[in-house]
């Protein structure tokens, strides 16, 4: 079953800034998440949890480990929707500090 992926404003900025090369590479992993975006065994996504930098339980990434990518994504099972929080360069764990502070704002 796919979900349906949405977008929030500032990940959809984060794409917009990439290289069309890793634009392409990002969004297909990002589809092929999306056909089964739970932790395993029913997906592939995995979770994050309480991290030094953030707490980001309930949450889950894809890593992108050739490209050094990070893409932090939660879902709403209401609806079958995966929504992108962040799409970003892994630096230290400056991608989950960011996820943490746009998730923040969106419950504001």
């Amino acid at each position: 079953m796919n979900w349906k992926i949405e977008y929030i404003k500032e990940a959809q900025r984060d794409l917009q800034k990439l290289d069309a090369n890793n634009r392409r590479i990002i969004l297909k992993a990002i589809e092929k998440t999306a056909q089964r975006p739970l932790s395993p065994p029913d997906g592939v996504g995995k979770p994050l949890g309480n991290h030094a930098a953030a707490n980001l339980s309930g949450y889950y990434k894809i890593k992108l480990r050739d490209l050094g990518y990070r893409v932090v994504y939660g879902l709403v099972r209401e609806g079958n929707v995966m929504k992108v929080i962040v799409i970003s360069i892994r630096d230290d764990d400056a991608v989950y500090r960011e996820a943490e502070r746009r998730i923040a704002n969106l419950t504001k």
